[in-house]
Parts: C-alpha cells; sequence; structure tokens
C-alpha cells in the first residue's frame, strides 16, 4: 500500500511525530515539581508508547525518521508536483516545490552525511537552474530543465549505486492541486 503511495506514508509518520512532540511539550502547573529522572523516563506519546530513558526515546524517534530513504519519500512525491505545477503554469506552487526539494535533500544529508558528495550537483545546480526556470514562467522552458533536473536525480542515483531508482517524467497526478 506504502509503495503506491509514498505521500499516505509520509503523512501518517509526519502525524506520529507531531504526536509525540505536542505529548512532551505538555507543562504542569507551576506549583508541582517533578524528579528530572522520572519526566526523562515516563512514557510518552499516544498510548505511552514511546519508553525508555531519554537516550532510548530519542534512539526510537531516530529509526522511525530513518535515514535518506524518507527523505527520498518526500523528494520523489514532490518531484511529481513540480512537474504537474508547471504543466499548469503554477508558478508558485512549483517555486514551493523547489523549496521543499531542498529542504528534504538537506534534512536527509543531515540523517546520511557520507551521501552529500553525490547530492552536490543537486543541490549546487539542478535545483538553482530549476529555479531560474519557474522565474521565466514559460512552459517550454519549464520542461526542458525538467529534464535534466530529472537525469540530475539518477546520476546522484547512479553515485550511490542504486540506478535501479530511475527516476522518469511523471505521467500521473497524486493530487488534485490545480491552478485557481
Amino acid at each position: 500500500m506504502f509503495q503506491s503511495k509514498p505521500h499516505l506514508y509520509l503523512l501518517i509518520i509526519t502525524t506520529l511525530l507531531l504526536s509525540v512532540m505536542s505529548s512532551a511539550c505538555n507543562s504542569l502547573p507551576d506549583h508541582q515539581t517533578v524528579n528530572e529522572d522520572e519526566l526523562l523516563t515516563d512514557p510518552i506519546g499516544s498510548q505511552d508508547w514511546l519508553t525508555g530513558n531519554l537516550e532510548e526515546k530519542l534512539e526510537t524517534i531516530t529509526d522511525h525518521l530513518r535515514g535518506f530513504d524518507m527523505a527520498m519519500v518526500e523528494t520523489g512525491y514532490r518531484h511529481v508536483e513540480l512537474f504537474w505545477a508547471g504543466q499548469d503554469e503554477n508558478w508558485d506552487y512549483a517555486k514551493y516545490q523547489v523549496e521543499k526539494l531542498q529542504l528534504a535533500i538537506e534534512r536527509g544529508l543531515e540523517r546520511r552525511p557520507a551521501r552529500a558528495a553525490s547530492a552536490e550537483q543537486y543541490i549546487q545546480l539542478a535545483l538553482p537552474a530549476m529555479e531560474e526556470a519557474i522565474e521565466e514562467r514559460d512552459v517550454e522552458t519549464f520542461n526542458r530543465e525538467f529534464e535534466v533536473f530529472t537525469q540530475s536525480c539518477n546520476a546522484c542515483h547512479h553515485a550511490e549505486q542504486v540506478p535501479h531508482f530511475n527516476v522518469q517524467i511523471p505521467e500521473n497526478r497524486i493530487t488534485g492541486i490545480r491552478m485557481p
């Protein structure tokens, strides 16, 4: 199910993490004191699923965030949305997708810094070139640059020895977002 709907998986993980963070932020009344050791070991989250000491809780959250694959799920989603934004001439939405693509890759690289060299061309060249094409607000220019942009995805995959992750120009929309 998640392979065919990566955006659903991303939504579920995001909701889960927000639930954990909001539980952790609950404050106590001013007159109540808490032993710091107890606070660090108390279960948190919906149904108290996040247990252990602080280090164990952080390790569990790290496991849920995973490595670079979650960044790639978001990147794949935003790649498709970027393409359709360009086809619709929804340039503000296209610009938004490029910004979020960069953020997703940067956050993924925080978790997997060894991949930075492979992603450098994408971050330093492909994303800025895509931004420039969007600024021109011309579908033909956008489509030419999107071809190069997609090739840069595949170049990174080759550098990371996963050429079987072959990104193509999208054929189907994922969401119903259209130009108003």
